[in-house]
């Protein structure tokens, strides 16, 4: 029976990843008592003790965290920002072309961002099959529940005196250095960071990913060549496309409680948009770690998952 640690399980992507794994039979989830939660000593022995740990933390406690690895065996499971763009990291979205067995082969797993991987899913496969080239100037815009934001912002929402300002979508990262545009870039190919404006609603989970191109900006084919290249590439995953929509809506909250994840293309022949949705929560964090950790264990990649 493999351990399983959770380091940061009290965060709202830990709580997560635990909601996932606390039946499994296949597992022993290892835990401290709380007085040893910010231990490192205590930390240490039960990391290196471990099978697997993820990292559910800031950015800087990540990087310090993963210091007191010391057992080459020992899988780490990085859900911050920190090792994303790490040469020797393995970016952890299984569904990218030739990522399933480095991810199956690896001791550190970066989890994709939560924006990034809707993007992501959208524009390798494009530059891949030279539908789009990599000097292209793209724009996205992203649309999450108040969850992404974590325990802060998830009581700053549902505080019954709240700020009135809430009841409306706010968008972020107004100066155009949102952290998840490094792994963007680098996981596309692309030569160009896009414009990404990022917009957070008043809802608890999902998210609603678009970019809009015109006909002009490919360099081959058209609007079906891009829904042939989606259908072909994603066969297997939690990545799939659809030409279904709500009467006419494509609502950010449809996969919310999923790990899945739902590829459209609108628009028209001229000005085309792809869309991706998804549980921030899900596909997006939690759902996606533990996606990476059956790839690891060797089992069916499904396993625990709502999809």
């Amino acid at each position: 029976m493999k351990k399983i640690f959770i380091d940061g399980s009290v965060g709202t992507t830990g709580l997560q990843i635990h909601e996932r794994l606390k039946k499994r039979q296949d597992i022993l989830l290892l835990r401290l008592d709380e007085s040893e939660r910010k231990n490192n000593a205590s930390r240490k022995k039960i990391f290196n003790e471990s099978d697997i740990v993820f990292f559910c933390l800031p950015d800087a406690a990540a990087i310090e965290a993963t210091d007191l690895v010391e057992n080459p065996n020992t899988v780490i499971i990085d859900t911050s920002t920190a090792h994303r763009t790490c040469e020797n990291w393995t970016y952890g979205l299984p569904e990218l072309q030739n990522q399933r067995e480095l991810i199956k082969n690896s001791k550190r797993i970066a989890n994709p961002g939560c924006h990034a991987t809707g993007f992501i899913a959208l524009i390798a496969p494009l530059i891949e099959n030279n539908i789009i080239d990599p000097e292209i100037k793209l724009s996205s815009f992203s649309i999450t529940g108040y969850s992404g934001g974590g325990k802060k912002m998830i009581a700053e929402y549902e505080n019954s005196e709240r700020d009135n300002l809430l009841d409306a979508p706010r968008q972020y990262a107004l100066t155009q250095n949102h952290k998840h545009l490094p792994e963007m870039k680098k996981f596309c190919g692309l030569k160009n960071d896009p414009i990404f404006c990022p917009i957070v609603s008043d809802y608890y989970s999902g998210m609603e990913v678009t970019v809009p191109i015109h006909k002009s900006d490919l360099k081959n084919g058209d609007v079906n060549s891009i829904k042939e290249v989606y259908k072909s590439y994603y066969q297997n995953g939690l990545i799939k496309f659809s030409d279904k929509n709500e009467n006419g809506f494509l609502s950010s909250g449809k996969l919310s409680g999923r790990d899945d994840m739902l590829i459209n293309v609108t628009g028209n022949d001229d000005r085309i948009l792809l869309i991706s949705r998804f549980d921030n929560l899900g596909k997006g964090a939690s759902g996606a770690a533990v996606q990476n950790m059956n790839l690891v264990l060797g089992i069916n990649e499904f396993e625990s998952l709502n999809y």
